[in-house]
């Protein structure tokens, strides 16, 4: 059965229940769990001559950090021990779920959990959805976790 469980998270209330859904099966199953978080590199164009993209990139991994902790303390708080992972991209055109895929790989997990907003029709299309292209790329099973 699975021994080692990936969940992907974002900091939003459905991956929270992405999580939760992990913390669950990798405590049944006496597995390991490893939460991980991608941050994109910021990238402006146009005029952006009063930005500083130091403190732009600064808040940004900060932000996947704080997300990585809130988890860490939520599977805690579950009963369950976790490593956490941050993985910023690092080449222009580093898609999330090719990143989230490689690192099920390199790890290596047996499954995904990852959590989907279940978005339809235009907002689909515009929006796009990280799990839905996990699920395309991954090598492993991937489990989707809707949400509320």
């Amino acid at each position: 059965m699975y021994k080692h469980i990936l969940v992907a998270v974002d900091g939003s209330s459905t991956s929270d229940l992405a999580l939760q859904e992990a913390a669950k099966l990798t405590k049944e199953l006496k597995a390991q769990l490893r939460i991980m978080a991608v941050v994109e590199e910021v990238i402006l164009t146009g005029e952006a001559e009063y930005v500083d993209l130091t403190e732009i990139r600064k808040a940004v991994i900060s932000y996947g950090q704080e997300a990585l902790n809130k988890a860490k303390i939520i599977a805690h708080d579950l009963g369950v021990e976790a490593e956490t992972k941050l993985i910023e991209t690092k080449r222009f055109g580093d898609r999330i779920t090719d990143i989230i895929a490689r690192e099920a790989d390199a790890w290596p997990a047996d499954l995904i959990v990852i959590g989907t907003h279940g978005r339809r029709g235009f907002n689909r299309l515009l929006m796009g959805s990280v799990a839905e292209g996990v699920m395309r790329v991954a090598s492993k099973p991937v489990l989707l976790i809707r949400g509320k």
